[in-house]
């Protein structure tokens, strides 16, 4: 694994992803709560915040729009995706290149791998093309390790998780993105089972701003190196108050009654 704090991936080590894919994997359902959150701009804009290390999202969007903020945002190019239109089994098509990402001037690529579905042997295949191909780049990889599927009961459960942290070391990936798996204790198997890989949050569904930090709290505290968030900042009224909070927390290691009220001023 390449040394993430060597890229522009990571900020002091920690990695804060502003995940925008949303609108291809959702739907316009994530953007009723915010309308102007589906005018990509909104949230490039958001993304300018110091906290935020890069911004993810597919091809299309940084083709229209990173343009305008290569100087103040950092590109991570989704490669894959599905609609939430597809109803087989959990899979997510190649949408992008690494050579494509590369060309449109991404800093990081992205991959989506469901562990336990019927089509994990052939995204598992894909994502060593994806690798092999950044490291030709010398990009980092990210690998969204979400086990899915008919292979899984429960892709909550805090040994499933760590499975999927261990799927992305075996695999190569830079940074592992997965669940919360709702404690500390069980974050830190997580991280142990990622070895030199990093490990992240996904920011899930939109929470309460504490109960929100309470998690990232807790999953830096274990080892992690920070989150990829999407509808927990880009669904609130003022994106710019929770980053601020993130940025207590997740490079201050400060509490989250210290980042709330830091956020405030």
């Amino acid at each position: 694994m390449r040394p993430i704090h060597d890229t522009s991936l990571a900020r002091d080590g920690k990695v804060l992803i502003l995940a925008y894919d949303h609108g291809l994997e959702h739907g316009p359902v994530d953007f009723e709560a915010v309308p102007e959150s589906a005018n990509p701009e909104h949230v490039f804009e958001a993304a300018t915040h110091p906290a935020v290390t890069s911004l993810a999202v597919q091809k299309g969007i940084a083709e229209a729009y990173y343009p305008s903020y290569e100087d103040e945002v950092n590109l991570l190019a989704k490669l894959n995706g599905t609609s939430n239109l597809w109803m087989g089994e959990p899979d997510s098509a190649v949408n992008c290149s690494v050579d494509y990402a590369a060309e449109i001037g991404a800093d990081a690529v992205g991959f989506t791998l469901y562990g336990g579905s019927n089509h994990e042997v052939e995204m598992t295949e894909e994502f060593r093309e994806a690798h092999e191909a950044a490291r030709e780049h010398d990009l980092p990889i990210v690998m969204w390790s979400y086990p899915r599927g008919q292979g899984i009961k429960n892709d909550k459960k805090s040994d499933v998780i760590a499975y999927a942290a261990r799927q992305a070391l075996e695999l190569g990936a830079d940074v592992a993105k997965v669940k919360y798996p709702g404690t500390r204790e069980a974050m830190e198997q997580v991280v142990e089972m990622a070895g030199k890989t990093k490990v992240i949050m996904s920011g899930g569904s939109k929470t309460t701003d504490r109960e929100f930090l309470e998690s990232v709290e807790a999953v830096i505290d274990a080892g992690g190196v920070g989150l990829a968030v999407g509808r927990n900042v880009f669904q609130r009224e003022n994106p710019e108050h929770i980053l601020n909070a993130l940025e207590k927390v997740i490079y201050e290691e400060a509490s989250v009654d210290t980042a709330l009220a830091a956020a405030e001023r």
